[in-house]
């Protein structure tokens, strides 16, 4: 009996976790609880020695607290928030859309083109929703554009920053699956480029075929026009911030972990440059820095508690041999991950995925063997780009897609959830497009690391 209960505990703790993620409270709490649980029970069963709990705390300690990785994450976030609160994103985005009035779907370009030089200068989606939102929809709205193209070129565009590098969660998945962060961001960088176009694109055929969705502006009026002094400061200042971060991690002058500093640095710099850094803009920038890491690394916290018990009990066993016990294959079993991800993404946010899937899948990602398709020892690196586009959709799906709800505050009455529903579907079906075309084309991701990082 007490054999059958041990052979239990793993299958166990993967239940309980699904029904306390459905329940409603804080994944942190559920991971941290069912951790608790299973530990006591695991300690009477005596698959687990006393010794062994009493050993976690220092496993949270040195794999959360002492991290080397994560000390990337509060510098990325601290980037973008001084960012934000400059105004350097703002000034940005108006240049672009002078400067793209009369192309077919000039505004939404514009909002793209911003959305990725934000993603690659901050990797902040909340921040880089609400900012689109409240300096794109208004003047849309005003132009004529249908809400629906609208709300959903700036949600998706908004959403970029979680796979252009230098992304947050790029950090967190590389410290999870173990692997290279530098890597990693570079083998994110053509999928992010290429759905950034995709996106451009899309709206660009759209507003030919439909003018009426996406009006052009009229000629500009001397109201309109800056001097090419001010547009040049406005494009170049995100754009040496991108160079400073991405350019010393390509340079080989930084870690992407000291490539954060270099970043805070220069947004500091720029700031400064631009005489909007206060002492109240930067106190600002903490606290919500602050506050974002706080909510992180609790979950982080709860992962790792979780991560550690269900080792013990034999979980990494248990999800091999029922992985492999199932008629799929390897490709099959991508498939069938990748599934998981997308179902999960309207429920969950990308924290809560990526630190419960991955810990729980990674010692299947090593040793699949997908033959002539992809080496083995890049496999790990390919599915977590595929992992990360496809998280994407989890902050574009109802009910619970996270910059839907930032675009509705910062928007207010200007849409209607009903035109942001409407309006993100194309855009997910692009995001799992692309997702397909990493699959089948490998080298999508896989050409530019394999010519940085050549032996």
């Amino acid at each position: 009996m007490t054999d059958l209960l041990i052979s239990a505990l793993p299958g166990g703790m993967f239940a309980f976790l699904v029904v306390g993620m459905f329940s409603g409270v804080p994944v942190a709490i559920v991971l941290m609880g069912i951790s608790l649980v299973f530990s006591i029970l695991a300690i009477s069963l005596g698959e687990m020695r006393l010794v062994q709990a009493t050993l976690l705390p220092n496993r949270i300690y040195s794999g959360v607290i002492e991290n080397q990785v994560l000390v990337a994450a509060p510098m990325f976030i601290l980037m973008g928030v001084i960012m934000d609160k400059t105004r350097l994103a703002e000034d940005l985005l108006l240049t672009m859309q002078r400067l793209l009035r009369r192309v077919p779907g000039g505004l939404a370009l514009a909002v793209v083109a911003m959305g990725t030089i934000l993603a690659a200068a901050t990797g902040i989606i909340g921040a880089s929703v609400v900012m689109l939102s409240m300096m794109a929809i208004p003047t849309m709205i005003e132009k004529g554009y249908d809400p629906g193209l609208a709300a959903g070129t700036v949600a998706s565009s908004g959403t970029l920053g979680i796979l252009i590098p230098p992304s947050v969660m790029l950090v967190f998945m590389g410290d999870l699956l173990s692997i290279s962060l530098g890597r990693l961001f570079v083998a994110a960088l053509v999928p992010g480029l290429l759905l950034s176009l995709m996106y451009m694109l899309y709206i660009l055929i759209r507003a030919t075929l439909q003018p009426s969705i996406a009006p052009r502006l009229p000629p500009a009026g001397p109201e309109d026009r800056v001097s090419l002094r001010e547009t040049a400061l406005s494009v170049l200042a995100p754009l040496a911030l991108i160079i400073a971060v991405l350019g010393s991690i390509l340079g080989g002058v930084a870690t992407p972990t000291e490539a954060g500093g270099v970043g805070v640095a220069a947004s500091i710099l720029l700031g400064l440059a631009r005489g909007r850094l206060s002492m109240k803009a930067m106190t600002e920038a903490q606290d919500s820095a602050v506050t974002s890491l706080g909510m992180l690394f609790f979950i982080f916290v709860g992962a790792t508690a979780f991560a550690y018990v269900f080792r013990i009990v034999g979980g990494e066993h248990f999800v091999v041999e029922v992985a492999r016990s199932l008629p799929f294959g390897d490709y099959g079993l991508l498939l069938a991950l990748m599934m998981m991800v997308f179902v999960m993404g309207f429920f969950f946010d990308w924290i809560e995925i990526t630190l419960i899937l991955l810990p729980i899948f990674a010692p299947i990602l090593r040793v699949m063997d997908l033959g002539d398709h992809i080496p083995q020892e890049e496999i790990i690196f390919w599915v977590a780009i595929m992992i990360t586009v496809n998280l994407q959709t989890s902050f574009l799906t109802p009910p619970f897609g996270f910059a839907l709800f930032y675009l509705k505050g910062a928007a207010g009455n200007l849409v209607s959830m009903r035109d942001i529903y409407r309006g993100v579907v194309p855009f997910v079906l692009m995001q799992l497009s692309v997702v397909l075309l990493i699959l089948l084309f490998p080298g999508i991701a896989m050409w530019l690391p394999e010519q940085l990082f050549q032996q």
